[in-house]
C-alpha cells in the first residue's frame, strides 16, 4: 500500500483518522499499531512476520544490553550481525548469487539457483533505525525501552515504514510516550500531506512518463537532446518522487502529533556535493556519519584515511540504495568528488569562483550520477552517458517521445525547476502562515486546488509507486 493509492487516501487513512480521534489517548498508540501491522501486512505476510521479527528480536537486545553490561558488546556485535543478516537475506542474496554465478561460469563450473526473495516493506529504513537504537543503547546515550507496545510502534509506526525518514530513538519516543493532541497540529499536517502528494502525482509522475521512453530506448536510438533531456527530467522526478513521499510522511506523523525529522532542504541549490549530501535525504546522510563514517575515523587521520572513510561510506551509501552495480557506481561517484571537494587550495578557489559556476557544476555531478543511479545495468548507463556527446544521427526526437511530450509535460517540466529553486522557500511561507482572512482564503484555495487536482489526476493515470519504496 502506497500513499497515493486511493485505497490508502478513501479507505485505509481515514478510518484511521476517525477510530484515531474517537479514542481515548491509552488507546491511540494501540490502534496506530495496529494500523501499522495492518500495512505492513497489506503489502504481503512476509514482510508482517520480518518486521514483527525485527521487534522481538531487537527489543530483546535491548533489553539484555543493559542487564548485561560486561558482555555489552558481544551483545551488540551479535544483535548488528542479526540485523544486516536479516537485511542481506531479503535485499542481496539474489545479488550475491548472480555474481557468484559469474564466476562460476567463468571456471565453467555448474551454477546455483537464486533464492529469488521477496523485498520486505521499509527493510532498509526500519533496519537502521533499530540498528542506531542499539548503538545509541551502548554508548549510554538512551536507555532502552521497556514496554513492548512503545518499540513496536516506534519500528512499525507506519507514516515513516515505507521510505523514512529514518527516525531515531530520542527524536520520537517523546511523543510515542506523550504527544499532544492540536487541531493546528492536524491543519499543518494536512497541509504538508497535500503538499506531498501534488508532489508525487502532478509532478514526478508527469515526467516519469518522458523518463521511462528516454531510458527504455536502445542506445541507437538516443540522440544527445534526448538523453540530457532525460537525466534531467529523471533529476527532478527524483526529488519530487522522494522530497514528495517524505513531505507525506512528515504530514501525516504532524496529523497524529508526532513530529518527524526533516529529510530534504531544497538539496538542488547546492554549491557543492558536499553541501548536497547536507540537503539530500538528511536523515540517511547523518546516520552513515554518526554510526559508521565518525567510527572509521572521520576525518581525524589525515587525508589519506578521510579519503578511504569516505568512499566506504559512500560505496555502502550506494549498495543500501539497491542490489545492482550502478548504486555502488552511484556511491563511490558522489564518495569522489567529495574527496576530491576536500583540499584547502579547492576549497579557497570555490570560495572565490562565482556561485553560478559552483552551482552549475554540482548541478552537473549530481545529473550524471542520477543517470548511474536510474539505468538498469552499467552497459547501459555508459551507453546512455556517450549518447550526450551524440551530436549527428539519430534524429534529435524519437517519435515516441512525442506521445507524452505535450502542455502537460511541459508546464510541469517548467513548474519543477521553479519549485526546486530558493523562489519556492518564500512561496510556502506566504501559502502557510496564517495572517489576515485574505491569506487564509488563499492558501485554502490553493491547497484545496492541489489536493482535489490531484485526485483527479490519480483517476486516470497509471499507478507510480514511491521510487524509494523499493530500497
Amino acid at each position: 500500500m502506497n500513499f497515493n493509492q486511493p485505497i490508502f487516501l478513501f479507505f485505509f487513512l481515514p478510518l484511521v483518522l476517525l477510530l484515531y480521534a474517537a479514542l481515548g489517548k491509552r488507546c491511540k498508540n494501540v490502534l496506530l499499531l495496529a494500523a501499522s501491522l495492518a500495512f505492513c501486512a497489506w503489502d504481503d505476510g512476509v514482510s508482517l512476520l520480518v518486521i514483527l521479527a525485527s521487534i522481538i528480536m531487537n527489543y530483546a537486545f535491548g533489553l539484555a544490553l543493559v542487564r548485561w553490561r560486561d558482555w555489552d558488546k558481544a551483545i551488540l556485535a551479535v544483535a548488528l550481525s542479526a540485523d544486516i543478516a536479516l537485511l542481506a537475506w531479503f535485499k542481496y542474496a539474489d545479488f550475491a548469487v548472480e555474481n557468484f554465478n559469474h564466476l562460476l561460469d567463468f571456471f565453467n563450473l555448474p551454477t546455483q539457483p537464486p533464492p529469488h526473495t521477496h523485498l520486505p516493506l521499509g527493510i532498509s529504513f526500519f533496519t537502521f533505525q533499530v540498528m542506531s537504537y542499539l548503538i545509541d543503547i551502548y554508548r549510554r546515550q538512551i536507555v532502552p525501552q521497556n514496554n513492548p507496545l512503545n518499540f513496536s510502534l516506534y519500528v512499525a509506526l507506519f507514516p515513516k515504514m515505507v521510505a523514512g525518514p529514518i527516525a531515531r530513538y530520542q527524536q520520537i519516543i517523546r511523543d510515542i510516550e506523550h504527544r499532544p493532541i492540536s487541531l493546528a497540529d492536524f491543519a499543518a499536517g494536512a497541509r504538508r500531506f497535500v503538499i506531498g502528494l501534488g508532489k508525487k502525482i502532478l509532478i514526478a509522475d508527469v515526467l516519469a512518463k518522458a523518463v521511462d521512453i528516454c531510458f527504455g530506448l536502445p542506445a541507437a536510438q538516443l540522440s544527445a537532446a534526448m538523453a540530457i533531456f532525460g537525466a534531467i527530467a529523471f533529476t527532478l522526478q527524483i526529488y519530487y518522487d522522494f522530497s514528495g513521499y517524505s513531505d507525506m510522511a512528515i504530514g501525516l506523523g504532524r496529523m497524529f502529533g508526532f513530529r518527524f525529522p526533516e529529510n530534504f532542504d531544497h538539496p538542488y541549490h547546492a554549491l557543492s556535493i558536499r553541501e548536497f549530501w547536507q540537503r539530500w535525504h538528511m536523515t540517511l546522510s547523518s546516520w552513515f556519519r554518526d554510526y559508521l563514517y565518525i567510527p572509521l575515523g572521520g576525518n581525524r587521520s589525515g587525508a589519506f584515511a578521510t579519503g578511504r572513510n569516505l568512499l566506504a561510506v559512500f560505496l555502502l551509501c550506494g549498495l543500501w540504495h539497491g542490489a545492482n552495480w550502478t548504486f555502488v557506481c552511484w556511491g563511490l561517484w558522489h564518495g569522489l568528488f567529495l574527496i576530491l571537494e576536500r583540499p584547502a587550495a579547492i576549497r579557497r578557489w570555490f570560495a572565490r569562483t562565482p556561485q553560478l559556476f559552483r552551482h552549475l557544476y554540482a548541478m552537473t555531478v549530481v545529473t550524471v550520477g542520477w543517470v548511474l543511479f536510474r539505468a538498469d545495468s552499467l552497459s547501459q548507463a555508459g551507453d546512455y552517458l556517450g549518447a550526450f556527446t551524440r551530436l549527428s544521427t539519430p534524429n534529435p526526437w524519437n517519435t515516441q517521445i512525442f506521445l507524452v511530450m505535450n502542455n502537460e509535460l511541459w508546464l510541469t517540466f517548467a513548474l519543477a525547476l521553479l519549485v526546486a529553486s530558493p523562489l519556492s522557500r518564500s512561496l510556502a511561507h506566504v501559502l502557510v502562515r496564517r495572517q489576515g482572512l485574505v491569506a487564509q482564503g488563499l492558501s485554502f484555495c490553493f491547497f484545496a486546488f492541489v489536493f482535489l487536482y490531484s485526485l483527479a489526476s490519480l483517476s486516470g493515470m497509471t499507478h507510480h509507486p514511491f521510487l524509494y519504496s523499493r530500497f
